[in-house]
């Protein structure tokens, strides 16, 4: 114990101040006597003169309060020692320790957390902590008379100073009658004079020379049985102290002091005790979600990890080695057998890059298999929910997200399938095992709409407050549920770090000292108990944990017996069967539990699984593979990582996504549609290994005036594209934007919404009416102009000369007062000699005049005449079409000219062309208008 505790403990029963083999603590200054100086009896002890007595004691405080914290968190020292001032006292016998914890872990555990804070403890030991005592073996675990105790192990010198000659010396301790008396002297830490016992013979001690500081020495002591005085059944203390003088020390003191247990039981104590031992294989998540495309639908795994594990040596297959010869129920998560089965063939592995590469641990997995295989045979195996699910997170954080505890039916079948499959035997599927054994109301909802019928609890869970011995594992608990509720002594001894020896056999002869105490308790009623270690013990924890079932199996008071056998052992009558509410579950284990993120986002794999398998035509090689990846995300093996839980989580969502986007729609560019109907082009790309069926693609417009058809059927084979046409028709102009979006068969919408811009130019019926009515109004017009056009005939020459006619007569060149009494309509009548009366040529040319405008019907009418009255009759037509102008001297000849042309014509109808220019009206010089 504390140094403070040796220093005041008086000396132990045949022990003297003074001698070379005093065993006694450490003697204080004394009256009358120098420092450091043995305490002579009836001498009265006094304070050592300040500031030096202040500085030795803080240390000592300090030590004590170091070493002291287990055992002042709850535990009570054996009734040897209960008196001393500076122990914990008052604690009942049968007191559980804090959290379920035993003392022993507790004091592991602690004195791992002091020499990681405090690494000059180890180097800085001082009074009975100036040597580390280890012993790390002790054989037999389970002495007979007549039998040899060996106890082998190291000495380290952990003070500043070398320690000379010395002795080993083996002490034999009281006999301890309690479970918790066992606990206590477990956890105490350096020498307590009283409660570690006398030494034995002087002649089975060794002498030991001297060691200087952090070194380290092996011994092995043999002592025989029958020199321990261990007379009595039961538990004994054993003890191995290093007793010597310290260097500025003048008397021997003890140094270092390592305990251990040695259970004794002759004879049958009456009914034996079973025991059913849970031998777990477990492991963490080695597989994804993603396969090759080929036929085999090779896995991918995600490092080569798992090759250490099953390689000799490594931590599965030194379980599995252990476990063929143990008396032990197995208990597997079916997702390791799986990952093995797959390893066993064809596989790859994952790369930084995206990339894959062959994996090499086929013939690793083959052996293990094999050798589990047969290790199995014969003995009763337990198969948990595959990729064995956190009840307690989905109980506390899942139930509030929908869906999130439908997987746990198919996770139980999956898990016995893939057991026959591997092992060719059949498991049970009636237990499941909650995190730590800590359950509430909400664990055993959750565990047993999973299918279990018998949930494996630990006894810190449901507790025994009122019994003064454990009781029977097996408790009805309603509802035809029965909790099998684990010691959770003996189930926890074997955590921390066994790495080191003394740890290892220490927790060994706890184990064995634990069991032979428990059944002791009630030797005349025979009790059932299950002992459920961790989920993944390491290699050294293996080894302890297999030593310590050999140890209890081959004594007699201990038989063993399978799970399913416990279940239905018959219950203590007395034994508490109402499970903890909410408010009892462990805040420490609440902090590890997955957070409501994680089912949200499980969740949101599912539906996107969901979603995606409906339109595949192979199903089955998507579904599977992603399918175990999501129960691996809510596995118990992301307790207390919290960052290997995000990420696995992440790259299964991502694995899938990737998948789910090979069928897509190709990105379409911003197109134009001309006419008032049209057709706009989407295509679909499937860049998976099979066909998908069952979407459908719909577009939809952000203008009303722009349909853009009804949704079409999409169908696709593997590493293909398809375009799908849609008829659009188009109401009015403008931009639109469509958008395009794949669909599932029940609407859902699949993959992300495409969209592009339409420039609509297409024409309405206002604008066709508008265009047609000017188009006619155009074609009418022309035909107008084409008619007048062919009425007027050619157009004259401009610069053609005129040349008058050859006879003028007397009037044709003045000025128009003559051969006339005024001016005369030049569609009026006309006579040959100027009397007013016409003659025969003006009656001719009369119907002419009065539609000059009507050459037209003029030329038909002259159509069959001679050449000579065509060539009159053109340039007569000719001259009509010049400007008006005043007419000088000269047009006025011109006119005559016309004139006599037109009589001309006239009489050459009539036979003659006699006064084709007198008879011309133009001959009068009047001006004629046209």
């Amino acid at each position: 114990m504390a140094e403070a505790a040796d220093s005041q403990a008086p000396p132990g029963p045949g022990v003297r101040y003074g001698t070379s083999g005093s065993t006694g603590g450490e003697s204080t200054a004394t009256a009358g006597g120098p420092a450091g100086a043995p305490a002579p009896p009836g001498r009265r002890r006094v304070r050592l003169p300040a500031p030096a007595a202040r500085r030795r004691w803080r240390r000592r405080a300090a030590t004590v309060l170091l070493a002291a914290l287990p055992v002042l968190a709850g535990s009570a020292l054996p009734a040897g020692a209960a008196a001393q001032p500076s122990r914990a006292s008052g604690a009942a016998p049968h007191a559980a320790p804090a959290a379920g914890q035993s003392l022993a872990h507790q004091a592991r555990q602690a004195s791992a957390q002091q020499a990681a804070a405090h690494p000059q403890l180890r180097t800085a030991g001082t009074g009975s902590r100036s040597v580390e005592v280890s012993l790390n073996q002790v054989t037999p675990s389970v002495p007979a008379d007549g039998d040899t105790l060996t106890l082998s192990g190291t000495l380290t010198n952990t003070s500043r100073t070398a320690v000379g000659r010395a002795r080993l010396d083996v002490r034999s301790g009281p006999k301890l009658d309690s479970r918790s008396a066992i606990e206590q002297a477990g956890a105490r830490k350096g020498y307590l004079s009283g409660a570690d016992g006398t030494a034995v013979a002087r002649k089975y001690s060794r002498e030991i020379g001297g060691i200087a500081p952090g070194v380290t020495r092996p011994f092995s002591i043999k002592v025989p049985v029958s020199a321990l005085h261990l007379d009595a059944d039961g538990v004994h203390q054993i003890a191995v102290s290093l007793t010597g003088r310290a260097r500025g020390r003048g008397y021997d003191q003890v140094l270092g002091i390592g305990r251990t247990f040695v259970p004794r039981q002759q004879g049958s104590p009456g009914q034996k005790t079973k025991f059913t031992y849970l031998w777990p294989l477990m492991s963490t998540p080695h597989l994804t979600a993603r396969t090759e495309p080929d036929d085999q639908q090779t896995p991918v795994f995600q490092d080569e990890s798992l090759i250490d594990e099953l390689k000799p040596g490594g931590r599965l297959q030194e379980m599995v080695e252990l476990g063929k010869d143990l008396p032990v129920t197995w208990v597997l998560d079916p997702d390791l057998i799986a990952t093995a089965d797959m390893m066993s063939r064809r596989y790859r592995v994952a790369r930084e890059d995206g990339g894959t590469t062959a994996g090499k641990g086929q013939e690793y997995a083959r052996q293990w298999l094999d050798e589990l295989e047969k290790a199995v045979q014969g003995k009763e195996v337990v198969a948990l929910p595959f990729a064995d699910p956190d009840l307690a997170s989905l109980a506390h954080r899942g139930k509030d997200v929908p869906g999130a505890l439908s997987s746990l039916g198919s996770a139980t079948a999956l898990g016995r399938k893939a057991i026959e499959v591997a092992l060719h035997t059949k498991p049970s599927t009636d237990f499941a095992w909650p995190y730590e054994g800590a359950v509430d109301p909400s664990i055993v909802d959750v565990a047993t709409s999973a299918g279990a019928r018998n949930i494996i609890a630990r006894s810190d869970s449901i507790r025994d407050s009122r019994l003064p011995y454990t009781p029977t594992s097996a408790r009805p608990i309603g509802g035809g549920t029965t909790a099998l509720v684990a010691d959770a002594r003996l189930s926890k001894e074997f955590e921390g770090d066994m790495t080191r020896a003394g740890t290892a056999s220490l927790a060994v002869q706890e184990f064995v000292s634990q069991s032979l105490s428990l059944a002791r308790q009630m030797p005349t009623r025979q009790r059932s108990v299950v002992v459920a270690p961790q989920r993944r013990p390491t290699t050294s924890q293996a080894q302890a944990m297999a030593a310590g079932i050999r140890a209890v199996h081959g004594s007699n008071w201990a038989e063993a017996q399978r799970l399913s056998d416990a279940a239905d052992a018959r219950p203590d009558p007395g034994a508490d069967r109402r499970v903890p509410g909410a408010a009892h579950y462990p805040a420490a284990l609440r902090r590890t539990e997955l957070p409501k993120a994680a089912f949200e986002q499980v969740r949101d794999t599912k539906d996107t699984l969901d979603d995606f398998k409906v339109i595949l035509s192979r199903a089955d090689r998507v579904v599977p593979p992603f399918g175990n990846a999501i129960d691996r995300e809510i596995s118990n093996t992301w307790r207390g990582d919290v960052k290997g839980a995000v990420t696995f989580r992440d790259a299964v969502q991502k694995d899938l996504l990737d998948l789910k986007r090979k069928v897509r729609l190709i990105k379409k560019s911003d197109i134009t549609l001309s006419g008032r109907e049209a057709t706009i082009p989407v295509t679909v790309q499937n860049n998976l290994f099979q066909r998908v069926d069952g979407l459908e693609l719909e577009l939809s417009s952000s203008r009303i005036g722009l349909d853009v058809g009804d949704a079409q059927q999409v169908k696709v084979d593997g590493g293909h594209s398809q375009s799908i046409k849609f008829d659009t028709t188009a109401k009015n102009n403008g931009r639109a934007i469509v958008y395009a979006q794949l669909y599932t068969a029940d609407h859902k919408p699949y993959g992300e919404v495409m969209k592009f811009r339409v420039n609509v130019t297409s024409i309405t019926s206002t604008v066709l009416i508008v265009i047609a009515v000017g188009v006619l109004l155009m074609v009418l017009a022309g035909v107008r102009m084409y008619t007048q056009r062919k009425r007027r005939g050619p157009p004259p020459d401009p610069d053609a000369l005129l040349e008058p006619g050859p006879d003028d007569g007397d009037g044709s060149a003045d000025d128009g007062k003559s051969g006339g009494a005024g001016p005369r309509d030049e569609d009026g009548p006309h006579d040959e000699d100027g009397t007013g009366k016409p003659g025969p040529a003006s009656q001719e040319q009369q119907p002419q005049q009065d539609e000059k405008s009507d050459e037209k019907q003029g030329g038909k009418k002259d159509e069959n005449r001679g050449e000579k009255e065509d060539t009159a009759e053109q340039e007569k037509q000719e001259q009509r079409q010049e400007p008006e102008k005043e007419k000088g001297p000269d047009e006025d000849r011109r006119a005559s000219s016309d004139a006599a042309t037109d009589g001309g014509s006239a009489a050459g109808r009539a036979g003659t062309d006699t006064g084709r220019q007198t008879d011309s009206p133009l001959g009068t010089g009047e001006k004629v208008e046209r």
